[in-house]
């Protein structure tokens, strides 16, 4: 047998089954829901214009910043009103995917 392999119960419509998972798939990392006060960069890109300040509040639907990517620009704006906690880039500078450019309080 396999030594990557590792046994696991689960569970479908009240029957349980005994299987078996690969050590990569036992542990990768949970799922966890975005956060609505994190503005993630979706895409690497190149910011080219902030609109926001530490301690600016901000309405739904505000544009926050502009992110160009693959010569699109994208217009990130706010998902709720709030204030804005931090900003993390700054105009010109290169972000990669996953990035955390703004939090919201």
């Amino acid at each position: 047998m396999d030594d990557n392999l590792e046994f696991v119960d689960f569970k479908y419509e009240e029957i349980s089954y005994r299987t078996t998972v690969t050590r990569k798939f036992a542990s990768r990392k949970p799922y966890i829901p975005p956060d609505p006060k994190k503005i993630i960069a979706f895409i690497p890109g190149t910011i080219l214009k902030v609109n926001v300040k530490d301690g600016a509040k901000v309405k739904k639907g505000d544009t926050l910043l502009i992110l160009q990517a693959m010569k699109m620009d994208n217009h990130l704006l706010s998902s709720q009103n709030g204030v804005v906690k931090k900003v993390f880039v700054k105009s010109g500078e290169v972000v990669p995917k996953n990035h955390l450019l703004i939090q919201l309080k």
